[in-house]
């Protein structure tokens, strides 16, 4: 539907809106700041595909929702402290954090999330995955509600973890596994920004090499996984170790920033959310070494068919680049660590 030019556009504008949000010094100017960045991703989402329409209508609808949510919770704030509006402030920043969540994907409110993924391709979910989630998270660190916010990590590590087990949508699994981290980065925002960030950071990386690979071999499903690396067993074992990198198995990079969550729980005595992340991560590990074991296995059987897989070599060098990382970065980074 939109050329080469016109999309880079739309991603500029989309940049520019979360920079809106986050850089506001009103609530307001935030709020413009998420409209832009709406707006701009909706013709990113739609490919000429029944599928990506149905999900950018439907993106809109909940986000819509969610903006008008916010903007009447804005000015019901600005009434109380211009006009003195007899409300209670409480409920207000409840209001406020339940839309933002509600834009996050956050669970209870994530009901929009997996269907949404399902129609879109692995570009526009890599977007929605990490980009989409910056600005709503900014505004939500802003808003010191403890409860509400506890509730939504419990629900969002327990319902991402227990909603995977039967997935076998690569794109659902995926959704599923955002809102399972979604969970711990709003652990990790609870405690410190600096620990968010790295965990956002280290997130995005794992979810682009995926992702990356993914769209090279236009993979949605788990069956056309088994069927791919006919000729080398070499990239079928590097695709699923990283796998279990974003599921935080260690040795692997995706177990650093829960190293770092799981350590401030201990020294902050947060004894009760750090068994609920911890036993969550667990059940997301199993659906992984699910997964994971039946290419693992030697003598596993296969179909003994030849896939034609067109990809460029500066490609496969890239992913095998990412994958290196990601598979030893934890040694990497602690062998740094020690020599520093």
């Amino acid at each position: 539907m939109f050329n080469n030019s016109s999309k880079i556009l739309f991603m500029l504008i989309l940049i520019m809106g979360s920079m809106i949000t986050i850089t506001s010094n009103s609530w307001l100017g935030a709020w413009m700041g998420l409209e832009i960045n709406l707006l701009s991703f909706i013709p990113l989402m739609s490919d000429n595909n029944l599928m990506s329409t149905e999900s950018s209508l439907k993106y809109f609808l909940t986000q819509a929702l969610a903006s008008t949510v916010l903007l009447f919770s804005i000015i019901l704030m600005m009434l109380k402290y211009n006009m003195n509006f007899e409300t209670n402030l409480s409920y207000i920043s409840m209001i406020m954090m339940s839309s933002l969540l509600l834009k996050s994907g956050a669970a209870p409110f994530h009901f929009w999330f997996p269907n949404l993924m399902e129609g879109l391709n692995w570009n526009n979910t890599l977007i929605l995955m990490t980009w989409q989630k910056i600005a709503p998270l900014m505004l939500i660190s802003y808003l010191n509600i403890k409860e509400i916010l506890f509730i939504s990590i419990i629900l969002s590590v327990i319902i991402g973890a227990l909603g995977g087990l039967n997935q076998t949508s690569l794109r659902k699994l995926m959704a599923f596994s955002s809102i399972n981290h979604l969970g711990w980065m709003l652990m990790a925002l609870n405690n410190s920004e600096s620990i968010w960030l790295i965990y956002f950071i280290m997130y995005s990386f794992l979810n682009l090499i995926l992702t990356f690979m993914f769209n090279i071999f236009k993979s949605y499903h788990l069956n056309q996984l088994f069927s791919l690396f006919y000729n080398s067993k070499i990239l079928k074992f590097i695709l699923f170790m990283n796998f279990l990198s974003l599921g935080g198995l260690p040795p692997f990079l995706g177990f650093l920033p829960k190293w770092i969550v799981i350590q401030q729980l201990s020294f902050n005595n947060q004894l009760f959310m750090l068994v609920i992340l911890t036993v969550s991560t667990l059940i997301t590990l199993f659906f992984y070494l699910r997964i994971c074991y039946s290419a693992f296995m030697l003598n596993y059987y296969e179909n003994n068919w030849i896939i034609n897989m067109h990809f460029n070599n500066f490609s496969l060098n890239c992913y095998l680049f990412l994958s290196f990382i990601s598979i030893c970065g934890l040694f990497l980074i602690s062998l740094i660590y020690y020599m520093l």
